[in-house]
């Protein structure tokens, strides 16, 4: 009996030994499986996390296809910027004085403007702003034809009209928008086209245009100078569509202006508001026997200062800072102009020459393709200047101020 106990008990150790062992032996893989889990991904998990949901595949797929769009809209935005405008007029010519009428003119002036002029298609114009003789007329077929757009240069016909109406003075700020403010001087050597506009709409078409024809514009600027065209100046604005009085203001548009106008405007100015006549002499006696010929007097003499701030500004680091790659000895006032119609560019420049002994004014006016503009004609005035400062003509040649004035009030 004892020894069945006994054999019993043993048993029962037995069993729990190998049942505790077993127990062990599910602990220790489950703590080995938990210790795996939790530092290795499964392999699904792991797919999962590197894998793209098909909404994500779509979000970046509709992604390539937007930047790639924009790519191409891009690059024809590049090609049209320099390509969207086609000229069809050579910027040069041959033969540009064949017809010209010299025999009366200054040859040191003549001469200095063919040289400056080169092969450009276009015309240079001499004028003696204090008696409105013609010294030199480069391509005469191209100076007395029906004009073109003013472009730019019609900003002087603004700033006389604005002060004149003492609208602004030289350093009155003008809103162009936000904070943003200008005054004239920068307006003007910057030719800023958003600073006129807003000139333009406070004046109306109404004064714009009084002024305009009281400088000259609309009319014959010479005096029985063969050959000679009257340009044109619209009778109302043009459509707000268009840019309206503003568009008119900034770039001229919807007018038609000659050299030889642009000359007696910018001669006025230059002597201090008297508006001659233009006379171009033909031959020798013409020239022994001239006489200036006022058409009126214009009231801007108390303005002009402000006026030629802007024009000297324009020459000193403005639009037409190239004048000085070639002469910077005397002062040179200016303004250009370039702007573009039916397939051709033109380049307007009108100065100046503000020395010791005279002055005498330049209008360059250039027709052409891409490399016509403004800055151009400023460059080849400054290389007709430095020609004529040569050539002693600002010491020994410089035209007299003292010509008689013989005043003519009808039109020729």
């Amino acid at each position: 009996m004892g020894v069945k106990i006994i054999k019993m008990f043993k048993g029962t150790s037995l069993l729990r030994l190998v049942l505790t062992l077993c127990a062990s032996l599910v602990l220790v893989g489950m703590s080995f499986a938990a210790h795996i889990n939790t530092n290795t991904p499964s392999k699904s998990k792991a797919q999962k996390k590197v894998s793209e949901s098909s909404r994500t595949r779509h979000r970046m797929h509709r992604l390539a296809r937007s930047r790639s769009a924009h790519v191409r809209r891009a690059s024809l935005r590049t090609r049209r910027h320099h390509s969207y405008e086609r000229f069809h007029m050579s910027s040069f010519a041959e033969d540009l004085t064949d017809g010209d009428v010299t025999a009366g003119e200054d040859p040191t002036v003549r001469q200095a403007a063919i040289d400056a002029l080169g092969n450009m298609n276009g015309t240079v114009v001499a004028i003696e702003p204090t008696s409105g003789r013609v010294l030199a007329m480069v391509n005469q077929k191209l100076a007395l034809s029906s004009g073109a757009q003013p472009c730019s240069t019609i900003k002087l016909s603004v700033a006389l009209a604005a002060l004149s109406e003492g609208l602004i003075s030289k350093e009155t700020p003008v809103s162009l928008g936000g904070r943003y403010r200008m005054n004239l001087t920068t307006a003007l050597a910057h030719s800023n086209n958003a600073y006129f506009e807003e000139l333009g709409r406070k004046l109306g078409f109404e004064k714009v245009a009084f002024y305009a024809h009281q400088y000259g514009l609309g009319e014959l600027a010479g005096y029985n100078i063969a050959g000679e065209q009257v340009g044109a100046y619209p009778d109302q604005a043009i459509p707000e569509k268009l840019g309206g009085v503003g568009k008119m203001c900034s770039f001229g548009e919807g007018v038609s202006m000659t050299p030889l106008q642009l000359g007696a405007m910018v001669s006025a100015i230059a002597n201090g508001g008297t508006l001659y006549y233009l006379q171009h002499p033909t031959n020798p006696e013409e020239v022994a026997n001239f006489q200036p010929r006022v058409k009126r007097q214009l009231d801007i003499a108390p303005v002009i200062p402000d006026l030629s701030d802007g024009m000297a500004g324009a020459v000193r680091f403005g639009t037409a800072r190239k004048l000085r790659i070639n002469f910077n000895e005397e002062e040179i006032l200016g303004k250009t102009g370039t702007c573009s119609h039916e397939g051709t560019r033109y380049g307007w420049f009108a100065s100046y020459a503000n020395t010791s002994v005279g002055r005498v004014v330049v209008v360059i006016f250039l027709q052409g393709g891409r490399p016509t503009f403004g800055p151009k004609a400023a460059e080849i005035a400054g290389r007709m200047y430095r020609n004529m400062y040569d050539h002693k003509f600002f010491v020994a040649s410089a035209p007299s101020d003292t010509a008689t004035v013989k005043t003519v009030s009808t039109t020729p």
